[in-house]
Protein backbone atom coordinates (compact mmCIF):
# COMPACT_ATOMS: atom_id res chain seq x y z
CA UNK A 1 0.00 0.00 0.00
CA UNK A 2 1.28 3.36 -0.99
CA UNK A 3 0.44 5.95 1.35
CA UNK A 4 0.77 9.21 3.19
CA UNK A 5 4.01 7.52 5.56
CA UNK A 6 7.09 9.19 3.73
CA UNK A 7 5.59 12.79 5.00
CA UNK A 8 5.94 12.49 8.19
CA UNK A 9 8.77 12.13 10.27
CA UNK A 10 10.01 9.19 11.56
CA UNK A 11 9.81 8.68 15.41
CA UNK A 12 12.67 8.86 17.56
CA UNK A 13 13.34 5.42 18.99
CA UNK A 14 12.17 4.84 22.39
CA UNK A 15 8.26 5.89 21.19
CA UNK A 16 8.72 4.15 18.17
CA UNK A 17 9.19 0.53 20.62
CA UNK A 18 6.83 1.49 22.90
CA UNK A 19 3.78 2.07 19.75
CA UNK A 20 5.41 -0.88 17.89
CA UNK A 21 3.61 -3.15 20.88
CA UNK A 22 0.24 -1.09 20.71
CA UNK A 23 -2.61 -3.49 20.86
CA UNK A 24 -0.36 -5.86 22.59
CA UNK A 25 -0.02 -6.62 26.61
CA UNK A 26 -1.06 -9.43 29.16
CA UNK A 27 -4.57 -7.60 29.79
CA UNK A 28 -6.83 -7.98 26.73
CA UNK A 29 -8.17 -4.72 25.67
CA UNK A 30 -10.67 -3.51 22.83
CA UNK A 31 -8.16 -3.82 19.99
CA UNK A 32 -6.51 -6.67 21.13
CA UNK A 33 -10.00 -8.33 20.56
CA UNK A 34 -10.51 -6.91 16.87
CA UNK A 35 -7.41 -8.57 16.30
CA UNK A 36 -5.55 -4.61 14.79
CA UNK A 37 -1.97 -4.95 14.22
CA UNK A 38 0.28 -1.75 13.89
CA UNK A 39 2.61 -1.18 10.90
CA UNK A 40 4.00 1.93 10.79
CA UNK A 41 4.23 5.25 13.26
CA UNK A 42 5.58 8.33 12.71
CA UNK A 43 5.55 11.59 14.32
CA UNK A 44 1.28 12.52 13.86
CA UNK A 45 1.03 9.64 11.55
CA UNK A 46 -0.02 5.52 12.00
CA UNK A 47 -0.91 2.96 9.61
CA UNK A 48 -2.67 0.07 11.26
CA UNK A 49 -4.54 -3.49 9.63
CA UNK A 50 -7.68 -5.16 10.54
CA UNK A 51 -7.37 -8.66 9.62
CA UNK A 52 -10.30 -10.44 7.89
CA UNK A 53 -11.98 -13.03 9.95
CA UNK A 54 -15.63 -14.10 9.69
CA UNK A 55 -16.65 -12.82 13.42
CA UNK A 56 -16.26 -9.39 11.87
CA UNK A 57 -18.92 -9.91 9.51
CA UNK A 58 -21.97 -8.95 9.59
CA UNK A 59 -25.50 -11.13 8.52
CA UNK A 60 -25.32 -9.39 5.50
CA UNK A 61 -22.25 -10.80 4.73
CA UNK A 62 -19.78 -7.51 4.68
CA UNK A 63 -17.25 -6.45 7.56
CA UNK A 64 -19.50 -4.40 10.53
CA UNK A 65 -18.97 -1.03 9.85
CA UNK A 66 -18.40 -0.25 13.74
CA UNK A 67 -15.26 -2.99 13.16
CA UNK A 68 -14.22 -0.26 10.88
CA UNK A 69 -15.08 3.09 12.50
CA UNK A 70 -12.83 1.39 15.43
CA UNK A 71 -10.13 0.85 13.32
CA UNK A 72 -10.29 4.67 11.98
CA UNK A 73 -10.30 5.69 15.73
CA UNK A 74 -7.48 3.31 16.66
CA UNK A 75 -5.42 4.62 14.22
CA UNK A 76 -5.24 7.85 15.34
CA UNK A 77 -3.75 6.81 19.09
CA UNK A 78 -0.23 6.17 18.05
CA UNK A 79 -0.71 9.25 15.89
CA UNK A 80 -1.91 11.36 17.98
CA UNK A 81 0.34 9.86 21.03
CA UNK A 82 3.79 10.28 19.20
CA UNK A 83 4.69 13.34 20.50
CA UNK A 84 3.20 12.68 24.19
CA UNK A 85 4.76 11.57 27.26
CA UNK A 86 3.38 8.11 28.34
CA UNK A 87 1.52 9.95 31.37
CA UNK A 88 -0.48 12.57 28.82
CA UNK A 89 -3.97 11.69 28.38
CA UNK A 90 -6.40 11.49 25.44
CA UNK A 91 -9.43 10.73 23.85
CA UNK A 92 -11.70 10.74 21.20
CA UNK A 93 -14.56 13.40 21.67
CA UNK A 94 -15.55 13.27 17.99
CA UNK A 95 -15.83 10.75 15.39
CA UNK A 96 -17.44 11.59 11.85
CA UNK A 97 -17.26 8.45 9.76
CA UNK A 98 -18.22 8.43 5.58
CA UNK A 99 -18.69 4.69 4.38
CA UNK A 100 -17.97 4.83 1.10
CA UNK A 101 -17.53 1.06 -0.05
CA UNK A 102 -17.94 -1.92 1.81
CA UNK A 103 -15.60 -5.28 2.49
CA UNK A 104 -16.55 -9.16 2.20
CA UNK A 105 -13.14 -11.12 2.91
CA UNK A 106 -10.03 -9.15 2.86
CA UNK A 107 -7.57 -6.72 5.68
CA UNK A 108 -8.29 -3.29 6.41
CA UNK A 109 -5.46 -0.87 6.76
CA UNK A 110 -6.32 2.63 7.70
CA UNK A 111 -3.93 5.67 7.68
CA UNK A 112 -4.51 8.06 10.21
CA UNK A 113 -2.90 11.44 10.63
CA UNK A 114 -3.10 14.88 12.79
CA UNK A 115 -4.30 17.69 10.59
CA UNK A 116 -3.74 20.53 13.42
CA UNK A 117 -2.35 20.50 17.20
CA UNK A 118 -3.76 22.87 19.65
CA UNK A 119 -3.18 22.94 23.60
CA UNK A 120 -6.04 20.70 24.25
CA UNK A 121 -7.59 19.97 21.65
CA UNK A 122 -6.31 17.71 18.16
CA UNK A 123 -7.65 17.25 14.51
CA UNK A 124 -7.26 14.12 12.67
CA UNK A 125 -8.12 12.29 9.77
CA UNK A 126 -8.04 8.64 8.28
CA UNK A 127 -8.95 6.52 5.75
CA UNK A 128 -9.80 2.78 5.13
CA UNK A 129 -9.41 0.87 2.01
CA UNK A 130 -9.20 -2.99 1.01
CA UNK A 131 -5.90 -4.26 1.83
CA UNK A 132 -5.59 -6.16 -1.34
CA UNK A 133 -8.29 -4.37 -3.54
CA UNK A 134 -7.09 -0.94 -2.67
CA UNK A 135 -10.44 0.17 -2.78
CA UNK A 136 -11.29 2.79 -0.65
CA UNK A 137 -13.95 2.01 2.05
CA UNK A 138 -14.36 4.84 4.37
CA UNK A 139 -13.22 8.11 5.34
CA UNK A 140 -13.38 9.98 8.83
CA UNK A 141 -12.33 13.11 10.44
CA UNK A 142 -12.01 13.14 14.35
CA UNK A 143 -11.59 15.41 16.99
CA UNK A 144 -9.28 14.28 20.47
CA UNK A 145 -9.14 15.97 23.55
CA UNK A 146 -5.39 16.13 24.96
CA UNK A 147 -4.52 16.52 28.80
CA UNK A 148 -0.91 16.99 29.19
CA UNK A 149 1.22 16.81 32.35
CA UNK A 150 3.62 18.32 31.08
CA UNK A 151 3.64 22.45 30.59
CA UNK A 152 3.38 23.52 26.84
Amino acid sequence: MTGRADQYDPLPDEPAARWAKYGRSDTVYYPMLLGLEVEEVRIDYCRMRLPFKPELLQPGGVVHGGAIASLMDAVLVPAVGSVLSRDDRYSTVDLHVQYIGAVRDEDVVAEGWVTKRGRSVVFCESEALGAASGRLIARSVLTYNVSTTTPT
